[in-house]
């Protein structure tokens, strides 16, 4: 068998304009509702930018590429293991005006390091997905309190 390489895909239709859902990946205040804590700018291309995941206890560096307004959003972090990670998020506006976002985050080797990351960064997505569309439909900070007990 092949040496495969892992790839993590993970979608959702939110009810919202492709507009709305970009302002609230590409604006750090916006973002803070559901997803980090504090960023150091807005996504723009070629910025180089600090998250800040409080539930982590870490800063997280990130390499803003491509912007295409309301439509597409791509940047690179790094990975445990010091790899480079390109996370690409396209936007479909529907005919109802609510938006389908694809995430794609890429890639890693298939060994057990490349198993974890998988599982783990599917995982991450999900709950970003989750709390993006909480967010956006409902005024919901789903992460709110969510990751206390690992202080504990």
């Amino acid at each position: 068998m092949e040496n495969q390489v892992l790839e993590i895909n993970a979608s959702i239709q939110i009810q919202k304009r492709a507009s709305e859902v970009f302002e609230a990946i590409v604006d750090p205040l916006k973002m803070s509702n559901y997803f980090i804590s504090k960023g150091s700018g807005r996504m723009e291309a070629g910025k180089k930018l600090v998250w800040n995941f409080p539930e982590l206890e870490i800063d997280v560096p990130i390499q803003v590429g491509k912007i295409k307004e309301n439509q597409f959003v791509s940047y690179s972090w790094d990975g445990e293991n010091g790899e480079t990670l390109l996370v690409e998020m396209t936007l479909e506006e529907r005919e109802d005006l609510s938006t389908v976002i694809k995430i794609t985050e890429k890639s890693m080797p298939n060994t057990e390091a490349g198993i974890k990351w998988l599982k783990g960064n599917t995982e991450g997505w999900a709950n970003f997905l989750a709390c993006l569309k909480a967010y956006l439909e409902f005024g919901i900070n789903l992460r709110k309190g969510a990751f206390d007990f690992r202080f504990e």
